[in-house]
């Protein structure tokens, strides 16, 4: 018998045939206790009962053996195309940033330096 925990406690999944199963047979218990052995054997709580009886009266159980998650849907060719162009449009705008701090950044040295950047051609005549 192997006595180790397990590093992960893998959460145990009911399939909803399972789950309708276990219904029909707890709905079969007629003496006392019976249920509560149903349980024990099973491995399960009577708050297991309670949820899976709400489910099934909502109608719910006929869909729980769908996965769980997101529905991932495919993307158009158009929706591919726009999403393309946004992250070159972003790449882009980035580009823009870095040559305006370069344009801002040589400003500031030819004003240090005292270099007119608006007429260059005047100072190759002088």
């Amino acid at each position: 018998m192997d006595t180790e925990v397990p590093a992960h406690i893998q959460r145990r999944r009911f399939t909803a045939a399972y789950k309708l199963k276990i219904l029909e047979q707890a709905e079969r218990c007629s003496a006392p206790g019976e249920i509560g052995s149903l349980l024990r054997r099973e491995g399960l709580y009577s708050s297991h009962l309670t949820s899976w009886r709400r489910a099934r009266q909502k109608g719910a159980l006929a869909g729980l053996s769908k996965k769980r998650g997101p529905i991932k849907k495919k993307k158009s060719a158009e929706a591919k195309e726009i999403e393309r162009l946004e992250r070159e449009i972003a790449k882009l705008k980035e580009q823009l940033r870095r040559a305006a701090v370069i344009n801002d950044v040589q400003k500031k040295v030819s004003e240090i330096l005292g270099i007119d950047l608006n007429h260059p051609e005047n100072e190759e005549n002088d």
